[in-house]
């Protein structure tokens, strides 16, 4: 009986291991075999490197540095660190023979603890990738930045970091794999301690438009850092934009073949038009006994959209529709409220449908819920905290009685947020009452519209309070911070006064700063703006989670407060398919 309870413990336990094996060599093989000719040769620069350490040590060091070389040419470099710290090859003399531990991104991640931490985590993977924010060689803007790293130990006993990076702004498979699988060696080490580190945004879970998830076997989302209110929610029955089970998809993936990745269909941000993002999904074993599946998504370059979507209001067609519905309000009042309920009706199509709040934010009239018409509505948020009733409140309380709000909140039905952008105009009712009556459209394209809006807005605060309106321009939950939207604010001379995405630049005079074309982009739109008063300024630059360049329309205008003058300005990467079609429709 004991020898048959042993032979089947041991059975139990080469089984467990083999499953786990072979998870890892899917996650090696699914991650290597689709990886951009950029990156496989990055990956074989960095192992012939560290080769060449391996073999020679210390000297190949000398190697490393002669520019021109295979090892350093353009923005590409090897560097090489000990494990304390220590910087002993790199692109910037003034960086070498110095500790380095402290040296962070813009966004206070550690660079160097990162790039040893990938390299040095997994006894078992000696190797990895780290992604952190910053400048091209010469340059003042930040932009992603991948670099792959290996372990090495030369013939001295020492061991070395080597690697080297590519400034890369999207996700590649092997990049999310390697994340991954990092991640399940975190949670099987420390369990639910994990889930904390996966949060942290100065920690290595968070990179680019990428972050870690963790379900359930049950389809209970216990781990989401791009939306916590959606913590602790079964999602088991959750569809894409396709209809498509996506959770029953993630755990049959996982339990099956142990990491695999999975096909979805998704609105990217600002977009509304479903694109594919994929999702490469592992389980993971944690110390507790319990079973979790870890993944992360992404959307990968050239990712198909899809062929057909409903069609959709634009931004002036909403615009118009409020603007008739405020008239038949400001004329018959409450009686119009029976019209504004008619499904299939102009005013109720879809997910598109009328509100009406009064200016402290209590409800007087939802479309698809009359029957919380007198509920108080006043502290409602959105899925980051934005005060949305007050923003609303805040938009009609211009001199034109009408502004945009955009913010995130699930369409009706569904568990995950996503964009609406609701436009909102003050009204009198023939009872000599005001109101705020408005409409709003999800994952709407992004539109000049929006841009004239959030700078005409931010400009009369500006106007009004000077530097002393900067901190509410910076509040990433205000109405100035949507989409890959922002509001920057610089002096005429090219000084960055506030910038809510890119802080670091404050105080950096950018007036030779060029765009990917060699424009003098800053002192253009300076220009523009100072001879104008207002104008809309083309240059290129990286798309957020793209690495190829594209057009971006900013719209800057000219500001005066007591003798200060200052340039507010926001641009949008317009959609060069639509040439100004409407949001909705057809797009290959």
């Amino acid at each position: 009986m004991k020898l048959g309870f042993s032979l089947l413990f041991a059975a139990l336990i080469v089984w467990t291991t083999c499953r786990a094996n072979t998870s890892k060599n899917i996650a090696a093989r699914q991650g290597q075999q689709t990886q951009q000719d950029s990156t496989k040769l990055l990956v074989q620069l960095v192992k012939d490197a560290s080769e060449q350490v391996r073999k020679n040590g210390e000297k190949a060091f000398t190697e490393f540095r002669e520019k021109g070389s295979r090892w350093r040419k353009g923005e590409t470099y090897i560097f090489v660190l000990d494990t304390k710290g220590n910087m002993l090859v790199h692109n910037d003399p003034e960086m070498e023979n110095k500790n380095q531990l402290q040296l962070k991104d813009i966004n206070g991640k550690p660079i160097v603890r990162g790039l040893i931490s990938a390299a040095t985590t997994q006894p078992d993977k000696p190797e990895g990738w780290y992604h952190y924010e910053w400048p091209v060689p010469g340059g003042l803007l930040p932009r992603w930045k991948s670099s792959y790293v290996r372990l090495v130990k030369a013939p001295s006993g020492k061991s070395y970091v080597v690697g080297s990076g590519m400034y890369n702004d999207r996700m590649e498979r092997a990049f999310v794999v390697d994340l991954v699988t990092k991640g399940v060696a975190e949670v099987e080490q420390h369990g639910e301690a994990a889930y904390k580190t996966f949060h942290d945004p100065t920690g290595p879970y968070l990179a680019k438009d990428a972050y870690i998830f963790v379900f359930t076997m049950e389809g209970v989302e216990i781990v989401n850092p791009a939306f916590p209110t959606v913590e602790g929610n079964n999602n088991y029955d959750m569809k894409d934009a396709e209809g498509k089970y996506l959770v029953r998809e993630i755990l049959k993936t996982a339990t099956t073949k142990g990491a695999g990745w999975v096909d979805y269909m998704w609105p990217k941000p600002g977009e509304s038009i479903p694109t594919q993002k994929s999702a490469f999904v592992h389980l993971a074993n944690m110390p507790n006994g319990k079973q979790v599946v870890v993944g992360c998504g992404v959307y990968l370059a050239d990712a198909p959209k899809a062929k057909v979507v409903q069609t959709k209001m634009s931004a002036t067609e909403l615009m118009t529709l409020v603007r008739q519905a405020a008239a038949e309000l400001e004329k018959r009042g409450e009686k119009a409220f029976p019209d504004f309920s008619k499904k299939g009706s102009k005013w109720y199509q879809d997910d598109t449908y009328l509100f009406v709040n009064k200016l402290n934010g209590g409800r007087v009239f939802l479309a698809t819920q009359p029957q919380t018409a007198g509920q108080q509505d006043t502290s409602r948020t959105d899925a980051v905290g934005r005060p949305v009733v007050k923003m609303f409140t805040s938009a009609t309380a211009s001199p034109e009685g009408e502004g945009w709000v955009h913010y995130e909140f699930p369409k009706p039905g569904d568990i995950f947020p996503t964009w609406k952008s609701s436009f909102v105009k003050r009204i009198t009712f023939p009872s000599g009452e005001q109101y705020i009556v408005g409409s709003g459209i999800y994952n709407m394209q992004m539109d000049k519209t929006f841009i004239e809006d959030v700078v005409n807005r931010a400009a009369a605060l500006v106007e009004k309070q000077g530097k002393g309106a900067f901190d509410q321009l910076r509040d990433k939950k205000g109405p100035f911070y949507f989409m890959d939207t922002y509001v920057f604010v610089e002096s005429p001379e090219g000084v960055e006064l506030a910038n809510t995405a890119q802080p670091s630049l404050e105080g950096r005079n950018l007036i030779k700063e060029k765009d990917l074309k060699g424009k003098l982009m800053v002192r253009d739109y300076i220009d523009a703006a100072m001879k104008n008063g207002a104008a809309w300024v083309d240059y290129y630059w990286y798309k957020p989670g793209e690495n190829t360049p594209a057009r971006k329309r900013s719209y800057v205008k000219k500001v005066q407060h007591g003798n200060e003058t200052y340039i507010i300005g926001s641009g949008y990467y317009p959609a060069e398919e639509a040439k100004g079609a409407r949001a909705g429709g057809t797009r290959e």
